[in-house]
């Protein structure tokens, strides 16, 4: 009786820290930060997200407009800098990077810091020879937390640009589906 009383409660304790992964997020506002070696592939993907977002009517910036060229992204953790963006209506980070190549991911569970997120490098680039598909992972950050995260896969690619149009083509249904 207890066992099955405590896995009741794990149960219920698992499904309601998770409602919040399988809800909406509302997104009003983001700063988008693409994490990549190559300031090509930042530019490409910032510019993208913030073109698309602008489109459902959520204000957007890339975070190429705050950062001087080649500056570290980790200077957003910065108080000062978070304080202005907040006063300009800015309190939603978006960070998107690659997962991997040729699998089916599902979204990170674990929870990290903004500032750990900002810290890490990505493994992984735009594109790479024979991949046959790339799946980007969007996390969410509000007062420094973790508040969602997507996976989106681009199938079917065979160089960088049937990758930035296979992406601009799929993001608006995550868009609708999750985070409006």
């Amino acid at each position: 009786m207890k066992k099955n009383l405590f896995v009741t409660c794990l149960f219920f304790l698992l499904l309601t820290a998770n409602v919040n992964w399988a809800q909406p997020l509302k997104l009003k506002n983001a700063v988008v930060i693409a994490q990549f070696d190559k300031s090509e592939d930042r530019y490409a993907l910032e510019v993208t997200i913030t073109e698309l977002l602008t489109q459902y009517k959520i204000k957007a910036m890339p975070s190429l407009n705050l950062l001087k060229q080649g500056a570290d992204a980790s200077v957003l953790v910065d108080d000062t800098l978070q304080r202005d963006l907040k006063t300009a209506g800015y309190d939603t980070y978006l960070v998107v990077n690659v997962r991997g190549y040729d699998r089916t991911f599902k979204p990170a569970t674990q929870n990290i810091s903004f500032a750990q997120m900002l810290d890490m490098t990505s493994i992984y680039h735009l594109y790479r020879d024979e991949a046959t598909s790339v799946s980007f992972e969007f996390t969410f950050f509000r007062n420094n937390e973790v508040v969602h995260r997507n996976v989106l896969k681009c199938g079917n690619i065979s160089d960088r640009n049937s990758v930035l149009k296979r992406f601009r083509k799929k993001l608006p249904k995550i868009i609708e589906k999750s985070w409006k």
